[in-house]
């Protein structure tokens, strides 16, 4: 759906796969000028029209005049990725023709993309299309106006980033931002603000913008139970919720933050079995985002569970930072782990606002040709000293130990070395902060005693480890730093009196706790690798799958 309708991606089914499309939906009668789907509502049904015509409307703000989109003719879908993410409508659809359509519900698309192969690919690959198309055309369905060098904008646009909601960020300095502020009736004050055809929010927050987007978690009867929780949208994360939906697990994932975890902070992932030539950890999550959606998993972000208990029958109860609460017969917890800060005065002052944990275009757009600071020495903290410096900056790779090779590898090492625009500064620290409302400077200081005071830098990177995001589970065994023990490095004595009731000890990536299960960077002994993570989260669905049939079996259906 671009600007212009002659552009728009049409998909194209033949004769045979029409009439099998059909059989998912119900017959109506559209008259001229009706209104298919609407700004606003919490859902739509992807329409099919046999005959007639529709147009796809932006539609104006504040008296504006609006826009075609699209046009469809007969044998044509309405439609795109947000059919597939129960996202709330932002575009009309209205019929230029009167004609007969076919309505596919939630449920049966989600049905038909589970079963048919064939139409799924078609979808698909026409909602993608769609969905890029949209972000290309800088829709104004969604516009945020901020400071993009401020810790609240820098969340909204990381927010958008990793859903890849297609939107326009308008830097609220610029003659456009104003301009923009001033048709919301909005101010300074009021930043980040987000503006879409429903309204505008003020203050926005992720929270807030997923809440206006209908992407937060909604209780409705057929979600407030399900088969599989999964606890963070990572790596891990994702692996399990695609083969957990995939194999007929009713699926549900919740993050604190956004899709993607630590992994989407890489700007570029080379040593990823099956591409040769890298991929950004961005690109990466954002298939697995897809693939998820594709197999009728829900995904809710940003969604925090601050509680889990265990139900007296089996399974567990989830709580979540709202009230809401989730039954899920097994979890799978992927929350991987925290950043680690550095202990100096006035980090907090700085963080999103010259202090960042990920080197991607969101960071990173303003920064062509100033120099910044990259801490840390092991691969995170090397491809983003090579992705910045390719895109102009002079980077100085801070690095407490005195071998770069120590903890990187060898083709990163030979790359920094190579690169006139990153000085490696080895047996260093970043030890003060200097600026006003941004970070401007810092200080270095060397293992021999000398400081560098004041160093110039628009931007301080943080890659120095992590931290494990276990809190909340805190009634399974960890280990002193957190992380949590599954299977064999489990103790008979770990273990509560359930255990002998079940007759059984736990699966693989199975905690102390039945039916919870633990991977990726979350797990005492994981190997910190987005390749093994995505290893973790697949396996861990058999170990669920044989849980739940040894500990709540059902009942056999009837024919």
């Amino acid at each position: 759906m671009t600007d212009s309708p002659d552009t728009h991606t049409s998909a194209r089914f033949t004769p045979e796969q029409v009439a099998r499309l059909k059989t998912y939906g119900t017959t109506h009668v559209a008259r001229a000028g009706q209104i298919l789907y609407r700004p606003g509502e919490t859902g739509y049904d992807l329409i099919l029209l046999e005959s007639g015509s529709a147009d796809v409307v932006r539609e104006g703000l504040d008296g504006e005049p609006s826009e075609i989109l699209a046009h469809e003719e007969a044998g044509g879908i309405l439609g795109e990725m947000s059919l597939l993410s129960r996202q709330t409508v932002y575009l009309t659809a209205r019929m230029a023709a009167a004609g007969r359509i076919y309505r596919i519900n939630p449920l049966e698309l989600r049905r038909l993309m589970t079963v048919d192969a064939e139409l799924s690919a078609i979808l698909l690959s026409t909602f993608m299309a769609r969905r890029r198309e949209l972000q290309a055309s800088a829709a104004r369905s969604l516009t945020l106006v901020g400071d993009e060098r401020s810790a609240a904008g820098l969340a909204l646009r990381t927010y958008v980033a990793r859903l890849q909601l297609p939107h326009q960020w308008i830097a609220a300095d610029s003659p456009g931002g104003a301009t923009a502020l001033a048709e919301a009736g909005a101010s300074a004050v009021d930043l980040p603000v987000a503006i879409t055809t429903a309204g505008v929010i003020t203050d926005a927050t992720p929270g807030l913008l997923a809440d206006h987007l209908g992407l937060s978690y909604r209780i409705t009867g057929q979600e407030a139970s399900v088969d599989l929780v999964v606890v963070g949208a990572g790596p891990a994360g994702l692996a399990a919720t695609v083969y957990g939906a995939s194999e007929g697990l009713t699926t549900t994932v919740l993050d604190a933050v956004g899709p993607g975890g630590q992994a989407a902070a890489s700007s570029r992932i080379e040593n990823y079995l099956g591409f040769p030539e890298g991929l950004s950890g961005g690109d990466l999550l954002g298939r697995a985002h897809t693939q998820a959606l594709k197999f009728g998993a829900s995904v809710y972000s940003p969604c925090e569970v601050v509680s889990v208990n265990r139900r007296p029958g089996g399974g567990y109860l989830l709580r979540l930072h709202d009230g809401a609460e989730i039954s899920a017969r097994a979890i799978i917890a992927a929350t991987g782990a925290q950043y680690r800060t550095l202990p100096i005065d006035r980090w907090n002052d700085f963080e999103g606002a010259g202090i960042y944990y990920a080197a991607t275009e969101v960071e990173t757009r303003r920064l062509s040709g100033l120099p910044v600071t990259v801490v840390g020495g092991a691969n995170s903290a090397g491809q983003a000293a090579i992705f910045l410096a390719s895109r102009g900056s002079h980077v100085d790779l801070v690095i407490r130990g005195a071998d770069i090779s120590a903890g990187m590898s060898a083709y990163l090492v030979d790359r920094i070395v190579a690169t006139p625009a990153i000085t490696v500064r080895t047996g260093t620290q970043v030890t003060a902060l200097h600026g006003a409302t941004y970070l401007a400077a810092v200080d270095y200081s060397h293992s021999s005693g000398a400081v560098d005071a004041e160093q110039p830098t628009s931007a301080l990177f943080c890659f120095i480890g992590a931290v494990p995001a276990s809190g909340w589970l805190d009634f399974v065994k960890r280990d002193e730093n957190g992380f949590v023990y599954t299977d064999s490095d489990l103790a008979d004595g770990d273990l509560d009196p359930i255990w002998s009731q079940l007759g059984r000890r736990p699966l693989p990536f199975e905690t102390s706790s039945p039916g919870l299960f633990a991977v990726g960077d979350v797990r005492h002994g994981s190997m910190k690798r987005v390749a093994a993570a995505v290893g973790e989260g697949a396996s861990a669905v058999a170990s669920t799958h044989a849980a739940l049939a040894h500990d709540t079996p059902r009942p056999p259906t009837t024919p």
